[in-house]
């Protein structure tokens, strides 16, 4: 594919388009200083692309410049997964990027449409009044029939509420919207071809991109990615997503590998380690049943939860390979609560989603904004009794870590339908090949989906991570930053069958 690959455009022009059906005009962005040391830029696109000329939102950028103006590639958008708000973190996501990326490339950034500092889904007053609606819920995931009875009845009174609040904006939350307002930001950044990375999430929007616009995709990296058939089709409607991808699979073989992994090590490396794989594995299925039996309080009043057989599921960061000698440390005043009966701490693990950062007036950012996006992308079963059926079968296969993945969607039973879902083809040839990255171990978006993505889009090698964790960006390979590296710069595809291994071990 190396040989095939034709150049991508690195120098930042002006698009002499600017325009969408309908000749709907995309101005050029007015940048401002922001937080952060950062600019900032707001675009005006269009609600529904069926009808550009009509009612219009606005998408907020943000950009790092290029710091060696002297060698700047052009333009690099960049996106962390989710779907979630963006800009918030963007600023910590930076110094994980490698210093000759923000040396060469302006890098952006952007609150996708219904999230943050962008037109946003906004469900409640506050993040304090959802939190309340919401309050009634199961710590973790409902388990029991009265809890799963509650969870159902919740989400359909939240799909309701978010009904009444936000008119004809959840119709246009797709991600094919959001593909669309993306190649209206490039061209407001003058840049002639999307250069992109993304992980997690953000790989179904790359390959969405690459459907819509395959003339204009430049140098693309996805890393961690999703199965864009399985996650758009949701096997004919009756599975969710996640679970028709098999994340409650690879999670249980993630948490398998860490337990075998703590182990074959001491205590001193990985607290929760009983001296062997086999019985740190026997270990944690007493755990399991301890709490079952005998649930301890984690947290302190007046937040304190109740910790039952799903408790130290939820208290391991399986994305996260750093993270993992304390999610095992975790594990074992578990272990010790369960025989004292002593209450414990909350777990410090790594936040996955956006904080205040330094902006003094941060957006909303509740739970909904992410129901817009994932509830509008799949063909989502619409009887809730179908998301009991698959979690049995989920925790059948995979445990009780699998459970998460059927009911954080279950929203979607009642979430108002989209106008604007993408369901492929896959396969339109793009202008440059494009580099896939993934993780044999990875918890959320299987390998296998990576493999799937390869085979789905026209032009894509794929490159292999040996080790565990999700994406490459959160558990970093020194050699496959190399090869990103080449491939932003040159185009150069790593050799077929390229595998890499993980900087850092668990529990080195």
């Amino acid at each position: 594919m190396a040989g095939m690959a034709g150049t991508a455009d690195t120098a930042d022009t002006a698009d002499t388009a600017h325009t969408v059906p309908g000749g709907y005009q995309v101005a050029p962005a007015a940048w401002q200083p922001c937080q952060d040391g950062m600019q900032c830029a707001t675009v005006q696109v269009p609600l529904d692309y069926r009808h550009p000329r009509g009612e219009k939102i606005s998408i907020a950028m943000m950009r790092h410049q290029a710091t060696d103006a002297a060698h700047r590639r052009g333009t690099l958008f960049f996106n962390s997964g989710g779907p979630y708000e963006q800009l918030l973190n963007f600023p910590r996501y930076l110094p994980a990027l490698p210093a000759v990326w923000l040396a060469q490339y302006d890098i952006v950034n952007f609150d996708p449409r219904g999230f943050g500092y962008s037109t946003s889904v906004r469900c409640f007053p506050s993040e304090a009044a959802e939190a309340g609606f919401l309050a009634g819920l199961p710590a973790d995931v409902p388990v029991t029939p009265a809890q799963i009875s509650t969870w159902d009845q919740t989400m359909a009174a939240f799909s309701a509420q978010c009904a009444k609040t936000n008119g004809s904006l959840l119709q246009h939350t797709s991600t094919a919207d959001v593909a669309r307002d993306m190649d209206l930001l490039r061209q407001a950044v003058g840049a002639p071809m999307l250069n992109y990375v993304a992980g997690s999430y953000g790989t179904g929007l790359g390959a969405v991109y690459a459907n819509l616009f395959p003339g204009k995709v430049g140098r693309m990296i996805l890393d961690g990615n999703v199965d864009p058939v399985a996650w758009t089709r949701s096997d004919g409607g009756t599975v969710p997503p996640f679970v028709a991808m098999r994340a409650d699979v690879a999670s249980a073989r993630t948490l398998d590998g860490l337990l075998d992994t703590c182990g074959a090590t001491s205590t001193a490396k990985c607290a929760f380690s009983a001296g062997t794989p086999a019985a740190t594995k026997a270990k944690y299925d007493t755990l399991i049943s301890l709490l079952h039996a005998h649930p301890v309080t984690i947290g302190s009043p007046p937040n304190a939860q109740t910790c039952d057989d799903v408790c130290a599921t939820y208290s391991i960061p399986l994305a996260q390979v750093s993270q993992w000698t304390d999610g095992a440390a975790y594990l074992q005043q578990l272990w010790q609560a369960a025989h004292t009966g002593q209450a414990v701490a909350a777990p410090a693990v790594a936040a996955t989603k956006a904080s205040a950062g330094t902006d003094p007036t941060p957006p909303y950012v509740g739970g909904e904004q992410t129901f817009a996006t994932i509830c509008s992308d799949s063909d989502h079963p619409r009887d809730p009794r179908a998301y009991t059926t698959t979690a049995r079968i989920s925790q059948a296969r995979a445990g009780l870590v699998g459970l998460s993945w059927t009911w954080t969607t279950e929203i979607c039973a009642t979430w108002p339908k989209s106008e604007d879902t993408y369901l492929g083809p896959w396969n339109r040839p793009t202008a440059n090949p494009i580099l896939i990255v993934g993780n044999t171990g990875d918890p959320n978006t299987p390998y296998w989906n990576s493999i799937a993505m390869t085979h789905d889009l026209a032009r894509a090698r794929l490159l292999t991570i040996d080790g565990f964790g999700h994406t490459e960006l959160l558990n970093p390979s020194t050699c496959a930053t190399d090869y990103e590296t080449s491939y932003l710069q040159t185009g150069a595809l790593p050799a077929q069958g390229t595998v890499c291994q993980q900087d850092a071990a668990p529990f080195a």
